[in-house]
């Protein structure tokens, strides 16, 4: 009879606070977001080791699709359903859409922005970090994080919704600190780990941060906090890159090489007059002149200085 009562009691949670202030197709929307991401790595990874069914890549034609362009498709269609009217279940018919497109698309992310196929490389990375971070804003409009839309509320619920979004605005502050301090990796883990952003907005920022550029110029805290930054890289960059191999797999094709400056067709770089070169500067109190460059002595072939040599006598 008790699991009765707290099934009844969980029932009505659930539609007290999900259902009836339309917060179901965001659930599904990130429930289909991180399931997809989790499968695609997953067979993503087997296409690279040759195992399982998936040991050939999707192609047409001999021309390689990458899932970016099944994602782009999903993502149109579940938009086009959402705006179709709000009638259930295409709301969540298309926030399940949604959430596997834009997974799709995400996870490839590092590919759409340097145009080049990186999902292998240290610049593929980039993804990873990004399907995180949207993973943690879409979970920031639920409902422990966002706790609004919920009517026929008690005097204590209320009292702890206010103290809950008083507790997301400080927080949201402390992760927007930590961005300017140059610290993304701290800023992407406190979405998940509150207590991260508490701590790193309160140390020293990045040497190369805007805060330090601000703040740390030519004093005793940009000194620190370049030793400082030296000293975690040493300390935590293994572990972080441990943890993203352990995720997102460990890079196994170079990094594309740096293409230089961009130029723009139709726009010749300003010629540069040539330099001349200057004479060395002498000192007019000192009137000693430049030493000139030592000229190591050759020698002569000996039957040429025979040959060369005067008549004695």
């Amino acid at each position: 009879m008790i699991a009765y009562d707290q099934v009844v009691q969980e029932g009505d949670w659930f539609y007290d606070n999900i259902v009836e202030p339309g917060k179901l197709p965001l659930l599904l929307c990130l429930g289909a977001f991180v399931v997809t991401f989790i499968l695609t790595r997953v067979i993503t990874r087997m296409i690279r080791a040759g195992v399982g069914p998936f040991k050939n890549n999707v192609s047409a034609s001999g021309l390689h699709i990458h899932h970016a362009v099944p994602g782009i498709l999903l993502l149109i269609l579940g938009a086009l359903m959402a705006i179709r009217g709000p009638d259930s279940p295409w709301f969540e018919i298309a926030g399940v859409i949604i959430g596997i497109g834009t997974s799709l698309i995400l996870d490839e992310f590092a590919l759409i922005l340097h145009l080049e196929d990186v999902y292998w490389t240290d610049e593929g990375r980039v993804s990873v970090e990004l399907a995180g971070l949207t993973a943690a804003c879409i979970g920031f409009t639920m409902l422990g994080f966002s706790p609004l839309g919920v009517d026929d509320l008690t005097v204590g619920e209320i009292q702890v919704r206010i103290t809950l979004i008083t507790g997301l605005i400080i927080h949201a502050l402390l992760i927007v600190i930590c961005l300017v301090k140059g610290k993304y990796r701290a800023a992407l883990i406190s979405c998940f780990v509150p207590i991260v952003a508490w701590v790193s907005a309160i140390r020293l920022a990045r040497p190369q941060s805007i805060w330090a550029r601000h703040f740390y110029r030519k004093t005793k805290k940009q000194e620190r906090a370049v030793a400082r930054a030296q000293k975690f890289d040493r300390r935590w960059d293994p572990k972080w890159r441990w943890l993203s191999d352990m995720i997102a797999g460990a890079p196994s094709e170079p990094d594309p090489p740096d293409q230089g400056p961009l130029e723009l067709p139709g726009l010749d770089a300003p010629e540069l007059p040539p330099v001349e070169p200057r004479a060395p500067e002498v000192n007019p109190a000192d009137h000693t002149s430049p030493e000139p460059a030592f000229v190591e002595p050759q020698t002569a072939d000996p039957a040429r200085q025979r040959l060369s040599m005067p008549p004695v006598g």
